[in-house]
């Protein structure tokens, strides 16, 4: 169902604070998801009785929201944003139940793939209605409100992930979702009529979609088998590799030749796009890849609890939305605003180095300000991406470059994770036996292999820092301007 032709008077401030609300509250819920998991993976591990495929419940939910992103995107050019957001804050809460009931690892990462259909159309609509409704340069202003939401998930959602692991049941942190969600719902449902929609007739290109998700799953399960089940060099691992290229070689053509192929080519080949979500990429990778990973670290080498490893990852949280909010007050004032993350990812790359080479002894107070350090340097990066792509971007095709910036930053987040996972087990020899152990209780020998496999782990993130640090010196700086939803006639559609 398209959306009906263009009819409504502009939106007013009163109508846009209504909306941007509806927004706050749902990218609460997704990004309040995105955190509360990290500290309870060990307790679910454990209580399930499958420790080795543990990763898969973060891994799996990035697959699917991958391969939701691009589809959600074009989608919402075709039918307008409200019927989209809505499904996938549908599709998002009946997965959350799933998640709750799931009784074994296996279906509680079938319930977590289905989750992240929903969360993958969430943040990347969100933000795609965001720059529907106001211009570039406002944009980096609501992206201090927008760092407010992900401060309170980023701070409350690992302490109170532990908590309840440790002190309830770990489903609770599924079941949470339910009232929240319904709340963001009916916000959504009712403010979000009066949308501005830019649309031209699209197709949605499935086969696409499928040559994206069987390059990206044989990848990612070529990474984690390849970890601990089975030899590098083995037929089953070098299979999925070449299925993973033949799949990723088969999508470059399917591009090429499409007539609206699934990302579209000029939004690929465009200097802003490519630099900008290169770094998005790498940095978002990283942060979740240390979110998901330092737990384990906490846990296994220092001895904390899980309440405990929550408290200990505050900082590396709390200070990803301090450099959000930083560079979206300095991005309204500076004209050269792509300074801003370089000055970040400098910051980043110099405190995982330090970490690598002191991966052995790091007092935990010092670690804490050095993530902390690290995460503020990444937060720069996030939010000058996804302006700068918006800025760049045709109107009628706002909503596929948005998907398309978060596609790829899922999916370097789930390479990142899995890379991460791949290092780690490998590192410790075999999966841990008991997630929590104390350190003074583990073998020494096992113990010095966790902080070698550590220190792999930081100087890996290094890498993509330096990586990250070029796309973005090379990236064109547009000046900001654009659109404005109150001062044009848009379409108003669904």
């Amino acid at each position: 169902m398209n959306a009906p032709p263009a009819s409504g008077a502009p939106l007013t401030k009163s109508e846009i604070n209504w909306i941007f609300a509806g927004l706050v509250t749902v990218l609460l819920l997704a990004a309040l998801d995105q955190t509360i998991v990290a500290t309870a993976m060990p307790t679910i591990g454990r209580e399930l009785g499958d420790i080795e495929h543990l990763p898969w419940i973060v891994t799996a939910y990035l697959l699917a929201a991958t391969a939701a992103t691009p589809l959600t995107g074009k989608l919402s050019d075709i039918h307008g944003r409200r019927i989209v957001l809505l499904c996938s804050l549908a599709i998002f809460l009946i997965g959350s139940v799933a998640c709750a009931l799931a009784p074994t690892l296996l279906i509680l990462t079938l319930a977590r793939g289905l989750q992240g259909l929903g969360g993958g159309g969430l943040i990347s609509l969100s933000q795609t209605v965001i720059a529907d409704i106001v211009t570039p340069r406002e944009r980096a202003g609501y992206q201090i409100y927008i760092a407010g939401v992900f401060m309170v998930s980023s701070l409350a959602g690992p302490a109170l992930g532990g908590f309840l692991a440790e002190h309830w049941h770990w489903p609770m942190i599924f079941w949470i979702n339910l009232p929240l969600g319904l709340a963001a719902f009916f916000m959504v449902n009712r403010y979000l009529k009066r949308l501005p929609w830019h649309g031209r007739k699209h197709r949605v290109d499935i086969a696409g979609a499928v040559l994206l998700v069987a390059a990206t799953t044989s990848l990612l399960l070529a990474l984690s088998q390849g970890s601990s089940q089975n030899a590098w060099t083995s037929p089953e691992i070098l299979g999925l590799f070449a299925v993973s290229a033949l799949c990723w070689l088969l999508l470059v053509a399917r591009l090429r030749s499409a007539a609206e192929p699934l990302i579209p080519i000029n939004i690929l080949a465009n200097n802003v796009m490519l630099c900008a979500t290169l770094a998005a990429s790498l940095s978002m990778g990283t942060f979740i890849g240390l979110t998901i990973s330092m737990p384990i670290y906490f846990e296994e080498v220092t001895g904390l609890t899980a309440s405990q490893s929550g408290l200990a990852l505050l900082p590396l949280m709390g200070g990803t939305v301090c450099g959000a909010t930083l560079s979206g007050r300095l991005m309204i004032r500076l004209q050269h605003y792509k300074r801003i993350p370089l000055c970040g990812l400098a910051v980043a790359f110099c405190t995982v180095c330090y970490l690598a080479a002191q991966s052995h002894a790091i007092p935990m107070p010092l670690l804490a300000l050095l993530l902390g350090l690290t995460s503020t340097g990444l937060g720069t990066v996030l939010t000058i991406a996804t302006v700068s792509v918006q800025n760049n971007a045709p109107l009628h095709q706002l909503g596929t470059a948005t998907a398309t910036m978060n596609l790829f930053r899922q999916l370097g987040a789930a390479l990142i994770v899995a890379v991460f996972g791949a290092i780690i087990l490998n590192g410790a020899g075999e999966a841990p036996a008991k997630i929590g152990a104390v350190a003074a209780h583990l073998q020494p020998e096992r113990l010095e292999s966790l902080i070698a496999a550590y220190r792999l782990v930081f100087l890996t993130a290094a890498a993509g820092f330096a990586i990250a640090f070029l796309a973005f010196l090379r990236m064109e700086e547009r000046p900001l301007g654009g659109h404005h939803a109150r001062t044009e006639s848009p379409a108003i559609g669904e």
